[in-house]
């Protein structure tokens, strides 16, 4: 599997292999095949401006994702899950007002993007509910595996 890793912001050092491995990890432990998968580190301008062209909102956000192939989808061949866009400037305020492991937060957008690659949602008080109980699992299975700490 191909994993793209770009890395436009430089409020905080992102490591591309860790990138890697979580996302090679997850989609193991999810069960998810497939030939290909984006991961973008971006500004606040650039994750505005994507908030607000596919969004209609001009705020920054933490992570927005692109779904493309569904999960057992096979189109020509050739599986792109899709495309996660994560701002690690939002996490470093975030971890910051409260007091968090901005590495811990900076990671959890990758886990709640790739989740809505697999096809999770969180636009309902039920389907939040069920994608903040996949993101602990998700980084328990990440402990486990002692990927994260």
């Amino acid at each position: 599997m191909k994993i793209n890793f770009y890395n436009t912001q430089k409020a905080l050092e992102v490591s591309e292999s860790l990138s890697v491995r979580i996302v090679n990890a997850l989609l193991s432990f999810k069960k998810i095949q497939t030939d290909e998968v984006s991961l973008h580190f971006v500004d606040k301008q650039t994750i505005s401006s994507l908030h607000q062209n596919f969004f209609s909102d001009p705020t920054p956000t933490d992570c927005i994702s692109f779904p493309l192939d569904r999960p057992g989808e096979k189109s020509g061949g050739y599986h792109v899950l899709g495309e996660i866009f994560v701002c690690p400037e939002i996490a470093l305020e975030y971890a910051r007002e409260n007091a968090l492991s901005t590495q811990s937060e900076l990671y959890l957008y990758v886990i709640h993007g790739l989740l809505h690659l697999i096809g999770y949602e969180d636009t309902s008080l039920v389907t939040e509910k069920i994608m903040r109980s996949e993101e602990k699992r998700c980084i328990e299975y990440l402990k486990e595996q002692t990927i994260l700490t």
